[in-house]
């Protein structure tokens, strides 16, 4: 009979039905949507009310609370709703009149319906499945990146809105705030589900309906899936891993120049965001203004990302996919990782060192004929640009008007420049890479950030041969026998500030000594005179002048 007749009852009019009348079918809502009509053999759900003649109700699925199941076109059914329901949609609602040789007939059914009693029915098309149908697998959106698919064994996280085919909602994972989590393949979900997750990536979203052999069949599910009801789900797949996975690594920007590369025990800087595998971001140190600081391959920081810092490059980006068993587990953490996440790090390494670290040296350019070098307590100037591994840039004596100045050995730069600053000639031009345990340390400094390695490009302007540790002036040869006398220029029995300056002044110009080196030598005569000026009358008698070496040999003395 294909759909059967389409005739339409006229409003309000009872068509009369002799002996050989087919059944009246008034469609009288048809979905938009008909992706499938009955047909011969198909298993079908329907509700109903079946009426006679003058409206009186003889049944009703309604007023069972259950719908009806069953076969089309077998004799199941009585022949006018065999032929009555052939062609439906999901949804469509027709109101059939049968016939009653399509019905009971002359029989009728004892005490319910009388013979040759003519049935109205109303009906609604609520599913529609056969016994050769399969997974129905339509794909909503995929990424564009798919770097892998769900397999067998995989762990998966995946939201879905749950309905019945004729769209009766009966679970949404969206409504519980939380992702549904389970293996696959495994005998967890239902069969139908383990099939329509294979080959999904993260981020995909699929419709799959399942055939109610593939879902709870016969024995629906509770209160809320009927017997024999297929089952559409809006599926998320949020992301996956298996069980045996280890980390991911994305290499997005290596430098072509990497001498280096971080091993376990290095200390690393390093910026990154985290995020889900849906894109949600966890956590950036971006927005904190900070590089995230710590040591690698020590268990300070989770399995995953301990593995993925080592081998990374001083500049490198790259991206860490870690599987939660290398993160957070099942349980996830705080209210931004949810139990068994995959998370994705997106890392750019700032730089790295290790606390055994010297400072690294590099000439750049080295005068010819280069005999002279710097030493300890040598005071010298020089001109520098200092940044961060980064290009980042903190400081340039070239924006002043004058190089720095140091006396090397006083404690006055950060012990990785001074050792940077030994050993160099006039005129030549150093690259230095200092660790922070020779640098400002963990605390950073103003302007430089906590454990930070510094670049240094440095030259040396000129340099002048510095005296020892404690001494302001220091005899070439062996002072003076009667130095008191000498330096009392007017021999009227006491030394001022002028005659003391006069006589060292004479001394260094006749090479006899040298002054400490200073960019002020009066400041350093002045400190000289002040500290033989012990009474601090304003002039130096025989008694308190001292040379700097007796004043050492009676203290060693009184020590003794």
């Amino acid at each position: 009979m294909g759909r059967g007749s389409d005739n339409r009852a006229a409003a309000g009019a009872q068509p009369a039905l002799g002996p050989g009348a087919n059944v009246v079918i008034d469609r009288y809502y048809i979905p938009k949507i008909c992706l499938r009509e009955v047909q011969m053999g198909d298993f079908i759900r329907y509700h109903y009310n079946g009426t006679f003649k003058d409206g009186k109700k003889f049944d009703s699925s309604y007023d069972r609370g259950a719908t009806v199941a069953g076969v089309v076109g077998v004799g199941r059914l009585i022949t006018g709703m065999d032929r009555g329901l052939q062609g439906m949609c999901v949804n469509e609602r027709r109101h059939l009149i049968v016939p009653p040789h399509l019905g009971y007939g002359s029989i009728g059914v004892a005490g319910l319906i009388p013979p040759d009693a003519t049935l109205y029915f109303d009906v609604v098309m609520l599913d529609i499945w056969n016994k050769n149908d399969k997974l129905q697998i339509t794909t909503l959106s995929k990424p564009e990146r798919c770097n892998r698919t769900v397999e067998n064994s995989d762990f998966v996280r995946y939201h879905y809105n749950g309905t019945l085919l004729d769209g009766t909602p009966f679970d949404s994972s969206y409504s519980k705030d939380s992702t549904y989590d389970t293996y696959v393949g495994t005998g967890w979900l239902i069969k139908g589900m383990d099939q329509g997750l294979l080959g999904m990536c993260a981020g995909e979203k699929r419709s799959i309906i399942i055939p109610p052999f593939l879902a709870y069949g016969e024995k629906g599910y509770g209160t809320v899936i009927p017997p024999q009801a297929s089952l559409v789900f809006s599926v998320l797949l949020v992301d996956f891993h298996n069980p045996k996975d280890g980390i991911f690594l994305e290499h997005l920007e290596v430098p072509e120049s990497c001498k280096r590369r971080a091993v376990i025990g290095d200390f690393v800087r390093y910026h990154y965001n985290g995020t889900l595998m849906d894109g949600t971001l966890f956590d950036s140190s971006y927005s904190r203004n900070h590089t995230y600081n710590t040591y690698i391959g020590k268990g300070y920081i989770i399995p995953g990302m301990d593995q993925g810092l080592q081998g990374v490059c001083m500049g490198e980006r790259r991206r860490v996919i870690i599987p939660p068993h290398l993160a957070y587990g099942e349980n996830g953490t705080g209210n931004k990782i949810p139990g068994s996440a995959v998370l994705i790090f997106d890392v750019h390494i700032i730089d790295f060192h290790n606390p055994a670290d010297p400072v690294e040296i590099e000439t750049v350019y080295r005068p010819e004929g280069c005999n002279v070098t710097t030493r300890a307590r040598d005071f010298i100037r020089y001109h520098y640009n200092c940044s961060l591994l980064d290009g980042t840039k903190l400081f340039s004596s070239h924006d002043y008007e004058k190089p720095q100045e140091v006396t090397l050995g006083a404690n006055k730069v950060i012990e990785g420049l001074n050792t940077g600053l030994l050993n160099m000639c006039a005129g030549e031009k150093r690259v230095l890479i200092i660790p922070p345990h020779l640098g400002h340390g963990e605390s950073g400094a103003r302007g430089v950030p906590g454990s930070a390695v510094l670049r240094f490009e440095v030259e040396l302007i000129s340099m002048e041969e510095g005296v020892p540790e404690g001494y302001l002036f220091i005899w070439h040869g062996d002072p003076p026998a009667s130095l008191y006398e000498q330096m009392d220029l007017n021999k009227d029995g006491e030394i001022p500030a002028d005659e003391f300056s006069t006589f060292i002044k004479t001394q260094v110009a006749e090479g006899k000594g040298r002054l400490m080196p200073s960019s002020d030598p009066e400041k350093v005569i002045a400190d000289m005179f002040r500290n033989q000026d012990r009474n601090q009358d304003g002039k130096i008698t025989s008694e308190e002048l001292k040379l700097k070496s007796d004043e050492d040999q009676e203290k060693i003395h009184e020590e003794l």
